[in-house]
């Protein structure tokens, strides 16, 4: 219910102050394990990205948010779960499984941090292909400037049956590949 309640006041918030307008939310199945990729521009982001998600959106959060007094368990009571920086974090990867297989939807910044660069990371790539999940491929646009557009669009899914070319020698580095591409076309398409 908490989930909701600050989602309904985040929605307006964002709505207000960065006239906050999203495209695409159809694409997003109604059902079953999704990877919502996006490109990471700013702290706003996660709520960017869940805020007009009819689904709750799962995210994984540096771990020294978590120990922050007041934040710590608010973020956690939103469905975040800590991931260690500077390593791969084994138990933060399990999770995130662990939650699409549950048929959630998980929220990832390929990435890892913020970038203009479009250099990714596998673990996104891993988390969907060992989870089974539909990738939607999402895009921030307009930086976060108050009172002006900013744009999240979410492009349709990849079906990770539809692009794995199973000869081919390293399949993490194919999925990300097409998930980096397919979020620069957003971003390039709503600027």
């Amino acid at each position: 219910m908490l989930y909701v309640i600050f989602r309904f006041l985040l929605r307006v918030s964002y709505t207000v102050l960065f006239r906050l307008e999203a495209r695409g939310v159809h694409h997003i199945p109604v059902e079953g394990p999704v990877v919502l990729a996006s490109n990471h521009i700013s702290n706003l982001d996660p709520p960017t990205i869940g805020v007009k998600v009819p689904r709750k959106v799962y995210f994984m959060a540096k771990e020294e948010l978590f120990k922050v007094p007041v934040l710590g368990p608010l973020i956690r009571s939103f469905g975040a779960f800590p991931v260690k920086r500077g390593g791969v974090s084994k138990d933060a990867i399990k999770s995130g499984i662990t939650l699409l297989k549950e048929g959630n939807v998980m929220g990832i910044f390929p990435e890892g941090s913020r970038s203009n660069a479009g250099a990714a990371k596998k673990g996104a790539a891993m988390i969907a292909v060992r989870s089974g999940a539909t990738i939607v491929p999402v895009a921030i646009v307009g930086g976060y400037k108050l009172f002006r557009k900013t744009k999240v669009c979410y492009g349709k899914p990849i079906i990770l049956t539809e692009i794995i070319d199973e000869s081919s020698s390293d399949v993490l580095e194919q999925v990300t590949e097409v998930m980096m591409s397919r979020i620069a076309e957003l971003v390039k398409e709503n600027q």
